[in-house]
């Protein structure tokens, strides 16, 4: 597992938990609004943006009775053939285990979850489907992967999230036109006790591409509105 840095205490990245969260590199995504540029480019990636997976171990050693869990996010984690057995070694020091995924590698989410070696899934859905292409930065889209993910997540027993950064640029527009939009990413992931929440793009400083913004919040609320529709417990990150 390539690991590129570590946030040693969140009270925010894995609810109702005191967590540590790991960072993996290298992504299989190129969205143009991601903040974390230097996990995923491997031209602006330093040595700083790397950690020993026994340097990782051992301060997880450390932190046994502290923490209650570590959230394992990226980049990509799932993009790693040894990302189950580093899940493992992580749950085997009892820890809780919550994973970020952009959902693209379903036969590899699915077992891990089926070890029960998952706690906790917060999965991104970028854009509606015929749009993912373009939010991945991507010239073919992934969407059929992502809708396994999203029936796996389903029928998991794993309490588990959906969520999209809304940038203007991307799902921007008319009102109508981000009701549209919204309407049919709530199509797929329609539910009624679905854990939905739309999160503001933030500038960061080390975005992949220039020229971002986050959407205004009249617009952030037609967007809601919009997904409410199918799925009625979704909701704007931080309210």
């Amino acid at each position: 597992m390539k690991l590129g840095g570590l946030m040693k205490l969140t009270l925010l990245d894995f609810p109702e938990t005191v967590a540590c969260t790991v960072f993996t590199s290298g992504c299989n995504f190129r969205c143009p609004f991601c903040h974390n540029a230097s996990l995923v480019v491997p031209e602006r990636m330093t040595e700083e943006d790397h950690l020993e997976e026994d340097e990782f171990f051992k301060f997880l050693s450390k932190r046994q009775g502290v923490l209650d869990g570590v959230c394992v996010s990226g980049g990509e984690p799932l993009m790693w053939p040894d990302a189950r057995d580093f899940i493992a070694r992580i749950k085997e020091m009892g820890f809780k285990v919550k994973l970020d995924t952009n959902g693209s590698y379903p036969d590899r989410l699915k077992e891990i979850l089926d070890e029960g070696l998952l706690d906790y899934v917060a999965m991104d859905i970028k854009s509606a489907p015929e749009s993912y292409g373009r939010a991945c930065g991507l010239n073919e889209t992934p969407i059929e992967n992502v809708r396994r993910s999203i029936e796996i997540l389903r029928n998991s027993g794993t309490p588990y999230e959906f969520r999209t950064t809304v940038v203007d640029e991307l799902h921007g527009g008319s009102d109508e036109e981000v009701r549209m939009l919204f309407e049919r990413v709530g199509r797929l992931i329609e539910g009624k006790e679905q854990r939905y929440f739309l999160q503001e793009f933030e500038d960061s400083g080390m975005v992949i591409g220039e020229g971002y913004h986050a959407m205004a919040k009249d617009k952030m609320l037609v967007a809601l509105e919009a997904v409410r529709k199918f799925v009625p417990m979704a909701a704007l990150r931080g309210e």
